[in-house]
């Protein structure tokens, strides 16, 4: 098990659809054994961007998605590009055992968001 999993990774909800970390969040970029670990900071705000029309099949709230959203937006702040934040993103998805199909429709989410 990696440090990702192994971790409880409890969060606050603050409002709407922001959360804050409440225990450091660690994953490994790539692949295990890379040598290169990201930590989201215990503190850290972050929100779970999906459309509201789109709530009805990923709602915002879905416990399996926050510490992927916030693994994702910390990667993009540190200014990580957004491929491979998405990368990131849908390793996270799949480590908190989300669907293939979901995390398809998530991560290209992401990845093209603002594309241009």
């Amino acid at each position: 098990m990696s440090a990702y999993t192994d971790s409880p990774a409890l969060f606050e909800r603050l409002d709407g659809i922001r959360y804050r970390v409440l225990v450091p969040i660690t994953w490994e970029i790539g692949k295990k054994g890379s040598g290169w670990a990201f930590t989201v900071l215990a503190g850290t705000v972050f929100d779970v961007s999906i459309p509201r029309p789109l709530w009805w099949v990923f709602s915002p709230h879905d416990r399996r998605f926050l510490k992927a959203a916030a693994l994702h937006d910390e990667l993009l702040i540190a200014g990580i590009d957004r491929v491979t934040a998405a990368g990131a993103f849908n390793e996270a998805l799949k480590a908190d055992g989300v669907s293939a199909a979901r995390r398809l429709a998530m991560t290209a989410a992401v990845a093209f968001y603002r594309w241009a």
